[in-house]
């Protein structure tokens, strides 16, 4: 089957990669890909495996964990996403969608196999950990004896897929027919699905004609135009670049981010308002309104982990002063967190010690149940630490949290986390909350202090409810503005 042709807007292609074939020896072609495997079924695989089922390929989902494996082939997601556990269910049923523990089974399967298992930060560094990237290859490369393309969607260190290209090429009896490409993934938790199925642009980093070909075909369905969309832009490059993407994507979002909570910073000492400071910005044309909501900052399995691994990567590359704001931007995330401590310490007349503090939020961001580096649980648990009694409640994570924080206390309301308490902290920003009846709430606690972490409730209507309503960046008395 030959590529869709598309347009040249679409069909942009950086200098090195339009004269890559040079310098590529020649390989058998491969068939036209109907099957797909999918290596990791974390958030990213899961989700890839799922969504390539529903765009009609046959695919394999591959996970060294048995009990992980079992309830995904059962229809069960072992996370929350919005929408995906009923694509899950709906691919099992088609046919077209498995799930194994056997790397065998999957190199005789597939054509084309989608490196998404994780990279997290190191334990003893700032950098990412690539044991279990390496270890998915190592387990691959010897039961790859006919042509096929090893996809990498993990975030990784520029540099990785060329030595991982490297390595397969000594592993796998095909030789040089097992190639590596790169196709960085863009997802935001709460969003996978629609991010997956139409992506606001796709990434190829490629070596050969061959591979390029394989994935237009692969992403066919995306790359050709619709009756209700545009063809998604399509942007082929070489290896090193692709890697680069995904990082450079999330140093950019986490710098407007901190930009933003720095500017919250000095209005505090100002005393300015964050809020209509962030309004007249996002009418520059230049800059934006995006994540400019000032508040205690971003985290993640991803935009943490990822800037401190590519100041790591630069560091090694001998340009670290090329990337050093993203240090800076590293810290003004975290004292935010700090801040909102700081605060809560205030409204609590200076001591912590033996108050009750009630905590609206444990995931990182709204639409998910991920803890990993979540603001709301790091201030719940500096704050415990300092003698208070902290019960959190979230509509989505507290299992989660409850595993990892086990020293928190958890409730299954709003109004049961809230009663007793001194201060309350808003630090999830999930919608139910900013549905609270602020009168209603303020008969069950001991103390009528709320502490906005995330700047998106109606300061208005809280201090009519004769709330004291403290936010970073904002003023602390008087008429104010959202």
């Amino acid at each position: 089957m030959e590529p869709p042709v598309l347009s040249k807007s679409v069909q942009s292609k950086s200098a090195s990669a339009q004269s890559r074939t040079a310098t590529v020896t020649a390989a058998p072609p491969l068939p036209r890909a109907r099957r797909l495997s999918v290596i990791g079924t974390g958030y990213l695989g899961a989700t890839h495996a799922v969504c390539m089922a529903a765009l009609g390929f046959e695919t394999l989902g591959l996970d060294v964990d048995a009990e992980k494996v079992a309830a995904l082939s059962a229809g069960r997601l072992p996370f929350y996403e919005p929408g995906l556990e009923d694509l899950l269910r709906d691919q099992l049923a088609t046919g077209r969608l498995r799930f194994t523990t056997s790397y065998e089974e999957a190199a005789a399967f597939a054509d084309v196999h989608f490196l998404c298992v994780g990279t997290p930060q190191r334990t003893d560094g700032p950098g990412a950990d690539l044991r279990y990237v390496d270890g998915a290859v190592q387990a691959l490369g010897p039961h790859l004896t006919r042509p096929c393309l090893l996809v990498g969607k993990s975030t990784v260190p520029v540099g990785t897929a060329a030595r991982l290209e490297a390595l397969l090429a000594q592993l796998a009896p095909a030789g040089q027919g097992a190639e590596v490409a790169w196709n960085p993934e863009f997802l935001r938790e709460g969003f996978a699905v629609q991010d997956t199925l139409r992506p606001d642009r796709l990434v190829f980093g490629v070596t050969s004609d061959r591979a390029e070909r394989l994935l237009r075909e692969v992403y066919a369905p995306l790359l050709e135009p619709a009756e209700e969309r545009e063809p998604v832009p399509l942007v082929v490059a070489d290896l090193a670049t692709a890697e680069l993407v995904k990082v450079a994507a999330n140093s950019f979002l986490a710098m407007k981010i901190s930009f933003i909570n720095a500017m919250a910073e000095v209005c505090e000492a100002a005393g300015a308002d964050v809020l209509p400071l962030a309004q007249a910005l996002s009418h520059d044309p230049r800059i934006g309104g995006r994540f400019l909501r000032p508040g205690v900052g971003f985290g993640g399995g991803c935009l943490p982990k990822d800037i401190r691994a590519f100041t790591a990567r630069a560091e090694e590359l001998g340009v670290g002063r090329a990337v050093r704001f993203l240090h800076q931007a590293d810290e003004v995330n975290l004292r935010r967190r700090d801040a909102v401590v700081g605060l809560a310490r205030e409204l609590s007349g200076g001591d912590l010690c033996g108050r009750r503090i009630a905590v609206l939020g444990a995931a990182f961001k709204p639409g998910s149940d991920d803890i990993r580096d979540s603001p709301a649980l790091a201030v719940a648990d500096l704050i415990e630490r300092e003698g208070a009694e902290v019960v959190v409640y979230d509509p989505m994570a507290m299992d989660n949290a409850r595993k990892v924080f086990p020293a928190l206390s958890f409730a299954d309301s709003v109004t049961k986390a809230a009663v007793g308490s001194d201060v309350l902290l808003h630090l999830t920003e999930w919608p139910e909350f900013e549905d609270i009846d602020p009168r209603a709430l303020g008969v069950t606690v001991a103390g009528q202090r709320i502490i906005d972490g995330r700047n998106t409730l109606d300061a208005s209507r809280w201090r009519a409810a004769g709330w004291e309503y403290r936010a970073l960046g904002r003023p602390r008395s008087g008429p104010i503005r959202d």
